[in-house]
């Protein structure tokens, strides 16, 4: 499942990439070029975080890791692709608590990967 979850994650931000550079150039503002870009490219970094969390094993704290890594491609690049495909304003309330998600995962990861005897 893990394998799956990482290889979604990163194919998806593959796809969304190619689909804003051709099927959406021309379509979008400027403005709404610029969202689709940061969405994408917070996207992909945090699939390529999934990976490397998928390699901390099955236990709690990579579960943690992923699930944060997870809910911040959800909630922050989904909020602003879905602003940039002109979403109400509102919907941008929920950005900055995907991006709370990714500095989660991240410290869940620091955390995952430190020295056990420290």
């Amino acid at each position: 499942m893990t394998a799956l979850l990482v290889g979604f994650a990163g194919a998806s931000a593959v796809l969304l990439g190619a689909f804003g550079a051709h099927a959406l150039r021309g379509v979008l503002d400027a403005r709404a070029v610029e969202l689709w870009h940061t969405a994408v490219e917070y996207h992909a970094w945090h699939a390529l975080a999934l990976a490397l969390a998928a390699g901390l094993g099955r236990g709690r704290g990579a579960r943690v890791v992923m699930a944060a890594f997870v809910a911040g491609i959800v909630l922050f690049s989904g909020s602003l692709y879905a602003l940039a495909l002109g979403a109400p304003r509102w919907v941008g309330i929920i950005t900055p608590f995907g991006g709370l998600a990714f500095v989660v995962g991240w410290l869940a990861l620091g955390w995952a990967l430190r020295p056990r005897h420290e």
